[in-house]
């Protein structure tokens, strides 16, 4: 019978884990403001943090993070997914049962994420939205940019006329919540943390939210998948001209829809497009700016700790929100609503590069992360080898 095994270490783009150990950083400077305090959820941010360093960052977080790497990570989602798809079907492997099957292990991951450490997760969104790329993995590059730019295109078109119309409602703080939050993440009852995550979870999330994931994420899925399908960055140096080509439009759009609304008073009704469209462009720009980067060796050394991250990036995102359940909610040190914009940073770098340090240290010994390893034992349904062993310099 044939089997399908890991991709080895001769194989792998590094590149590609640079990008993916990026989005993990970017991620979590977006997530801890998210997690250390209620204001993201049901707003007053701007009536919390008035100092001018905390408005600058978060004005800088808005434009260069915001909506930037979880789209980042989404495109590196469906890039991994085609690889994934190609490699089992040239071992003779059902793609759709196989797909199917590593689709299901990462919304128990999910599951256990938001229900049990913090509601902000994404993995439990990348699973279920997940499923609707099997119903593409046999389609033409043509189908999937016209689903693609049909799904993106629409949704930014409805839901920004919809902000436009009710415009005049727009940017109001949720008090009653934002009390409720403050005193539930403080307490040092675990029931009451996790009934509080849970009311949060709910209040962010239900099936017009799956459905306006759908055409987001989906979108990104589609664009990842065909990137993957065209090789662009697989061979990055025969691909150089392509690749200027690609990051100078997508810094244009970046530009245009990131920071531009910041000309005219960085209106809330216009956040859908600047999130979602320039968020798309920004994630591109940076995918493809790692790519073009890395071909340098000072690009390459400098990227290398990021490429360490996103080797094992299930683990260390999961981690990071340990971590961050420590720090914030009272069974811990109870630091929720205190961290302002500026400390909160300072915290990513820090975390960000003890995870660095240690992922280096893991990769050198291992060939997975701890939940990587779990992951694809499940979906090969064989327990995979975790000591690296070193065979004519190449890892096995």
């Amino acid at each position: 019978m044939n089997t399908v095994t890991p991709t080895k270490g001769s194989e792998r783009l590094t590149w590609i884990d640079a990008a993916r150990g990026f989005a993990i950083f970017g991620i979590f400077i977006v997530n801890i403001g998210a997690f250390s305090a209620p204001y993201f959820l049901y707003g007053g941010a701007e009536e919390a943090w008035t100092s001018p360093i905390d408005q600058f960052i978060q004005n800088f977080k808005d434009v260069f993070f915001q909506a930037s790497f979880y789209t980042l990570f989404s495109v590196l989602f469906g890039f991994g997914f085609q690889m994934m798809k190609e490699r089992v079907i040239d071992k003779g492997i059902n793609a759709k049962l196989f797909l199917l099957r590593r689709l299901i292990i990462l919304i128990g991951f999910g599951l256990i994420h938001a229900f049990l450490i913090w509601s902000g997760d994404i993995l439990l969104s990348y699973g279920i939205i997940g499923l609707f790329l099997i119903a593409f993995i046999h389609r033409k590059n043509i189908t999937l940019l016209v689903w693609a730019l049909m799904l993106l295109g629409s949704s930014a078109a409805y839901f920004t006329m919809y902000l436009f119309s009710f415009r005049a409602y727009l940017g109001y703080a949720n008090y009653q919540e934002i009390r409720r939050a403050m005193e539930s993440y403080t307490s040092n009852d675990l029931s009451v943390i996790l009934s509080q995550n849970l009311h949060d979870w709910l209040y962010s999330n239900g099936l017009f939210t799956y459905f306006l994931l759908l055409m987001t994420l989906l979108p990104m899925f589609l664009f990842g998948m065909l990137i993957a399908r065209k090789r662009l960055l697989h061979k990055p140096e025969s691909n150089k001209h392509v690749l200027w080509i690609c990051w100078s439009v997508s810094l244009l759009f970046f530009t245009a829809l990131k920071w531009g609304p910041y000309l005219y008073g960085n209106p809330e009704w216009f956040n859908f497009i600047q999130d979602n469209v320039g968020g798309t462009a920004s994630a591109l720009f940076y995918l493809f700016s790692i790519t073009l980067l890395h071909q340098s060796v000072f690009g390459a050394k400098l990227l290398k700790p990021f490429s360490h991250v996103g080797r094992m990036s299930l683990t260390n995102y999961m981690l990071q929100s340990v971590i961050q359940f420590i720090l914030f909610y009272g069974v811990g040190f109870g630091l929720y609503g205190s961290v302002t914009p500026g400390i909160s940073i300072a915290i990513v770098v820090l975390v960000f590069s003890l995870q660095a340090v240690l992922s280096r240290w893991w990769m050198a010994k291992f060939r997975f992360g701890p939940l990587e390893w779990v992951w694809r034992s499940l979906t090969y349904k064989k327990k995979q080898p975790m000591r690296k062993v070193l065979v004519q310099g190449v890892d096995g």
